[in-house]
């Protein structure tokens, strides 16, 4: 018996509204009617295309609670990652992020392909784009060991705007 993946995430946030409508209007998220009755200051969410029950649970603790520390101060998770199927996606992604001021940085880690972003409470999260199994070669191997400056124009010129990524990988081929 082995994990496999992550199910869902669950983030304390300071303003329950501001954060679900981030998680939805930046990440295409969707509200599920799951908040048990009677129960206030939760939200649950699902992913686009998800067959999860949900993907993000959302505990809201008030407007006095600090940003987020860890790493910086204290220990504590620094992101979760979120996996996209195309090149186009993660292109999408990232000029929804940066026109929300939530791009905080790209990344070209050789066989994945990355965005980084905050929430309004400043927690952290990545969106990243794997690249196939049958298209890893020597370069992207060895690229792993360095983080490199995402171009994300000449991915999708090598590899192609709509090319499944994570097929051999996170996915079944």
């Amino acid at each position: 018996m082995g994990i496999h993946r992550l199910n869902h995430a669950v983030l304390y946030v300071s303003d329950l509204a501001r954060s679900v409508a981030f998680y939805r209007d930046v990440l295409g998220f969707r509200q599920i009617p799951m908040t048990p009755d009677g129960f206030r200051g939760a939200a649950f969410l699902q992913a686009p295309g998800s067959t999860n029950d949900h993907d993000l649970g959302l505990f809201e603790v008030g407007q006095g609670a600090r940003r987020s520390a860890a790493g910086r101060g204290t220990v504590g998770l620094y992101h979760l990652a979120w996996e996209v199927d195309t090149l186009d996606e993660l292109a999408v992604t990232a000029e929804r992020l940066a026109a929300a001021g939530a791009l905080v940085g790209t990344s070209d880690h050789g066989t994945t392909k990355s965005l980084y972003g905050q929430d309004p409470d400043g927690l952290e999260f990545e969106v990243v784009w794997l690249v196939p199994a049958d298209r890893l070669d020597d370069a992207a191997l060895a690229a792993r060991k360095r983080i490199g400056r995402l171009d994300l124009a000449a991915e999708r010129r090598r590899y192609g705007g709509q090319t499944r990524g994570g097929v051999g990988i996170s996915v079944p081929a």
